[in-house]
């Protein structure tokens, strides 16, 4: 059935009235602890309606990037269910900041409302953004992508009924489900609080393009890495390939190398040689790339992401080279330095306006963080606290109050 912006927003005016019982942490925690041990006895119902989906996308010929983000396994659903356990077992934290001077004021926060998860296979990400969104209080509206839709569906079901089953609306789990237009009717409507986004560029684009209300875009590659002159060659390699191994979306890959004019041939050569082994393919600048027979990475390829092993080369003179590079074509979400120099890496933090910075450290994504507090869907480009971390912060308002003497 087409979900029309008219249906939408006849159904949100009973979603919005459902998510003002979301009223305790307790009512939260065990609401989560039920979904959560529902999602681990219901595995096998998920892997089978997954085994569908995934037979369904590749006779659609899906592509295979977002057959991966799909396919689901024993592991990836238990993560979920561990989730799912673990943010049951905290509070809903409310931050409170004072101020003195003038009027006093605090700054409480309080749940956003409802947001709507627009996003792309990954079905256990719709349930973890569903998980956070009910941590914090919220209702969610869940519009996945066509390639996974039975799988959506059952994932939906198993969480709709643990909320009944803990005495809370079902409909503050929200599915739309997936037609031609309906992916925009979510975006375009305004009784929906806030929209977070996550798959390729091209979905996120639309989505913020497209969007009547706050839209936070999940990033995913065309991240950098500047190796310094410096920089350790194995500090570099371990950055890229750890950058690379997140599963099942490596959101934070590095997938260009800025490397200082005077680096040696040899220390690039074993670099390549080690990053080819692995099965990378390279690419480089157009003089880089002729003199060390690499591939041509074109104009185009340095403000977008390949979303796979590839890497592009480009030499520079300086920091400062560097740093305007990557603020003009990076995505802006994870940017990162290879360096023995704290003044250079002092320089790159102050000027570098990437979200999140890595100094001699791998920008891996890992969804399920060690802290629950950076349990995330994904990363964006906002500036913040967070750090571009798209988790339970971001699904909080502040509202500052100001008392009188």
């Amino acid at each position: 059935m087409t979900l029309s912006l008219f249906d939408l927003t006849a159904a949100l005016t009973t979603v919005r009235q459902c998510s003002e019982q979301l009223t305790s942490d307790e009512q939260c925690s065990k609401a989560l602890a039920v979904m959560g041990s529902a999602i681990a006895e219901r595995q096998d119902d998920i892997l089978e309606a997954n085994t569908l989906d995934l037979e369904i996308s590749r006779d659609m010929a899906v592509p295979e990037l977002v057959v991966d983000w799909l396919k689901l396994t024993p592991e990836r659903v238990q993560v979920t269910a561990n989730i799912f356990q673990r943010l049951a077992a905290m509070g809903t934290a409310v931050p409170m900041v004072n101020e003195r001077g003038g009027s006093a004021s605090d700054v409480p926060s309080r749940p956003v409302g409802i947001i709507g998860f627009i996003y792309e296979a990954f079905p256990d990400l719709g349930a973890i953004a569903a998980g956070l969104s009910i941590r914090m209080g919220n209702a969610i509206v869940l519009r996945g992508g066509g390639e996974a839709s039975k799988t959506n569906q059952v994932i939906a079901n198993i969480l709709q009924g643990a909320l009944l089953e803990v005495d809370l609306f079902e409909t503050l789990i929200f599915p739309a489900y997936p037609t031609d237009e309906s992916r925009i009717e979510v975006a375009q409507c305004n009784d929906i609080d806030l929209i977070i986004t996550h798959g390729r560029p091209s979905l996120v684009e639309q989505v913020v393009q497209s969007a009547s209300v706050p839209v936070i875009p999940s990033r995913m590659g065309n991240c950098y890495l500047y190796w310094a002159a410096s920089g350790n060659l194995d500090q570099v390699y371990k950055m890229i390939i750890e950058s690379h191994s997140g599963t099942p979306d490596a959101v934070n890959r590095i997938e260009k190398v800025l490397i200082h004019e005077t680096l040696s041939e040899n220390a690039l050569t074993r670099l390549w040689n080690r990053l080819q082994e692995q099965g990378f393919t390279l690419k480089a600048e157009g003089e880089l790339a002729q003199k060390h027979s690499l591939a041509v990475a074109e104009p185009l390829d340095w403000g977008s992401a390949y979303l796979k092993r590839t890497i592009a080369f480009r030499q520079v003179k300086n920091s400062a080279e560097a740093i305007s590079w990557i603020n003009t074509h990076s995505s802006g979400h994870a940017d990162s330095i290879a360096t023995g120099d704290y003044a250079e890496s002092r320089l790159f933090i102050a000027r570098c306006r990437s979200a999140s910075l890595y100094i001699n450290a791998s920008p891996q994504f890992v969804r399920n963080a060690k802290h629950t507090e950076a349990i995330a869907i994904g990363v964006s480009d906002r500036k913040g606290a967070t750090g571009g971390l798209i988790g339970m912060s971001v699904m909080r308002e502040h509202q500052r109050v100001f008392h009188g003497s």
